[in-house]
């Protein structure tokens, strides 16, 4: 199993696809790289493809400290300094999008182009509430009706109707495994806590942001409010998929994000 020891001593799971440039993908709040697994493939055909699981989550430590963005982000810096990685480009889903923006704020030589897929600025009266929500799902009445209540918030209605079948046998996929809720909690507080507005405009990088129209978690205006805040952001809006868009249609997402990444289609 390919681990990285932290600073702290703790461990990082990860996986490596593919040769070439690097490209570092970081999932959101599910924290595992299995989430990319529609991914891997058409990427690590041009690129050295680098997932982990977070701390926290998968077959990374289970960590008991107070949760933040910044200290995803530093993990993850961990992990490219462990494998030689001076400089990569960047894909983040929802949570990995904040850790992107943290990087190119406080470590921008590390990072090369940087595509910020569903993610958010701070949170508002709309994302508290969701998180909020889901935080009591989990404390109050558990794991199970956390995860059973996940794709709700994922997924277009469409999605989990085709697929309910599938999610009722418990294959709904990147939650698989361990679950501590103390760990899921503060990671979830985490993302309440995370505001890098103040510093959007620093950002110098060439950035994609993609939003998603039918996105319930982190609703598309999130989307415009990043493309309007950083320098040099173009937006890319799919009309469906909802938040886990990469999942749902990842043809029509890896082509948006491949023609941003290389000039060429997935």
């Amino acid at each position: 199993m390919p681990t990285i020891t932290l600073p702290d001593g703790e461990s990082l799971y990860y996986e490596e696809h593919g040769e070439g440039r690097p490209l570092v993908l970081v999932a959101g709040l599910g924290g595992v790289g299995s989430y990319w697994t529609p991914q891997i493939e058409p990427f690590s055909d041009k690129f050295r493809v680098i997932i982990h699981d977070h701390r926290g989550t998968g077959q990374s430590s289970r960590s008991k400290i107070t949760y933040s963005v910044e200290q995803m982000a530093d993990d993850t810096l961990a992990l490219m300094d462990a494998l030689g990685i001076g400089e990569a480009d960047f894909m983040g889903h929802s949570t990995g999008a904040s850790v992107a923006q943290v990087i190119a704020t406080k470590q921008p030589e590390r990072l090369g182009k940087i595509i910020l897929a569903s993610g958010w600025t701070k949170a508002d009266g709309f994302f508290r509430r969701c998180f909020e929500v889901r935080k009591t799902l989990l404390l109050e009445a558990g794991v199970e009706a956390y995860l059973k209540a996940t794709p709700l918030f994922l997924n277009p209605s469409w999605w989990v109707r085709d697929n309910i079948e599938a999610l009722e046998r418990g294959e709904s996929g990147f939650y698989s495994g361990h679950h501590d809720p103390d760990i899921m909690a503060s990671r979830i507080d985490a993302l309440l806590a995370f505001d890098m507005t103040a510093h959007l405009g620093e950002i110098t990088h060439d950035v994609l942001v993609m939003g998603v129209a039918n996105d319930h978690l982190t609703p598309a205006y999130f989307s415009e409010a990043l493309a309007e805040a950083i320098p040099n952001a173009r937006l890319s809006i799919m009309a469906d998929g909802g938040h886990a868009a990469s999942q749902v249609l990842p043809d029509e997402f890896n082509a948006i994000a491949m023609e941003f990444l290389t000039g060429e289609t997935a």
